[in-house]
């Protein structure tokens, strides 16, 4: 069995030189054409990367990071003074564009913080200043794929160990199109396969952006991993007739206490997970944990566009004159989740205060 789609990237950065250019520009996977059409966007200005971000043409915690780390260099590239405090005064208002984008995902935060501290500790010009942003954008992408890598490996520890083939069901998209590479819960899920381990993969469409359906099972299919899709509905039915040995899903942030904010849907997964003795894992890089958050009730909740709810497509599926509500994530609590999956290895979840440098 052997993997393909590690060669398959949502960002790349196309570059006509060694040193920043004019030219230079990040390339994404438009991930709202897939599985249909496979197409690239050229990004060269901060605005579109922000708008590339809020309309999801880029998903998945870690790659938001990467793309925000890569829109904050093309932002810093085109500032045009030779003052170095007034370069970093407008580096700062590019970085609350960018955050404004998405509430909930905590590398997004993360990758716009490590960018704004090397731009504050690099010395010398502002050339220099800009170079050391665009490798320290490449440095976040370039760990991000071998912290996938160890993900998956350390996924491997805390599966089951009967049967020797699992059947794993998983949740929303935490493959390479939501990292730098190769995935986080699907990077298990991937390690598990590339070793033997893996039966089949059961997909949740994910409702309503079906990035289960759109993504993941794309995902599968070119890595010739079996998948099976099932609707969010289907999945207690699922666990009850033995067809589920495990679950696992990523993360949009972690708080201190283990509690969890990821894909609506996620929660009931893991109550229903509970109700029928289904272990039920997290995986996610440790700068998805937000240490500075003691529980789940402190992380904002993005709402989106009510028109995924009520649209499929360009068609309209309930009456005029309905409400809506769109809450894009939900958080499950820290007691059920089995254990969190991190590049430093696996967890429980009230041990993850061992992995807090500020401490």
């Amino acid at each position: 069995m052997t993997s393909t789609l590690t060669q398959v990237y949502p960002i790349i950065w196309e570059s006509d030189g060694l040193r920043p250019a004019e030219g230079d520009r990040a390339s994404l996977i438009d991930q709202t054409r897939l599985p249909d059409e496979y197409t690239r966007i050229e990004i060269t200005t901060y605005q579109q990367m922000a708008e590339a971000i809020k309309t999801m043409i880029v998903r998945g915690a870690p790659a938001i990071g990467i793309a925000a780390a890569y829109g904050l260099y093309l932002g810093a590239r085109d500032i045009q003074t030779s003052d170095r405090q007034k370069f970093l005064i407008q580096l700062e208002e590019i970085a609350q564009v960018l955050r404004a984008t998405r509430p909930t995902a905590v590398n997004l935060f993360w990758a716009i913080d490590q960018m704004l501290k090397t731009a504050t500790e690099t010395s010398g010009t502002i050339d220099d200043i800009k170079t050391a942003l665009l490798q320290k954008a490449h440095l976040i992408r370039e760990e991000d794929i071998q912290t996938c890598f160890a993900i998956g490996e350390a996924g491997l520890t805390v599966l089951p160990q009967t049967p020797e083939k699992l059947t794993i069901l998983t949740h929303c998209n935490t493959g390479s199109l939501a990292t730098g590479g190769y995935g986080t819960a699907l990077g298990v899920i991937r390690s598990a396969w590339n070793s033997g381990r893996l039966n089949r993969v059961y997909a949740d469409e994910t409702r309503p952006r079906l990035q289960g359906a759109k993504l993941t099972t794309w995902e599968c299919v070119q890595d010739q991993i079996p998948v099976t899709l099932i609707s969010d509905n289907m999945a207690a039915h699922c666990m009850k007739q033995g067809l589920i040995h495990a679950v696992i899903v990523g993360a949009d942030r972690i708080t201190a206490n283990g509690d969890t904010a990821n894909k609506i849907g996620t929660y009931s997964l893991a109550i229903v997970a509970k109700a029928h003795n289904v272990p039920f894992f997290v995986a996610a890089p440790l700068s998805t944990v937000d240490f500075k958050l003691a529980t789940g009730e402190e992380i904002p909740i993005e709402e989106r566009d009510p028109t995924e709810v009520y649209q499929v497509g360009t068609t309209r599926i309930c009456p005029e004159g309905v409400e809506f509500f769109n809450p894009a994530f939900d958080v499950t609590p820290a007691e059920l989740i089995t254990a969190i999956i991190t590049e430093k290895g696996a967890v429980i979840p009230s041990e993850l205060k061992q992995f807090n440098s500020s401490c």
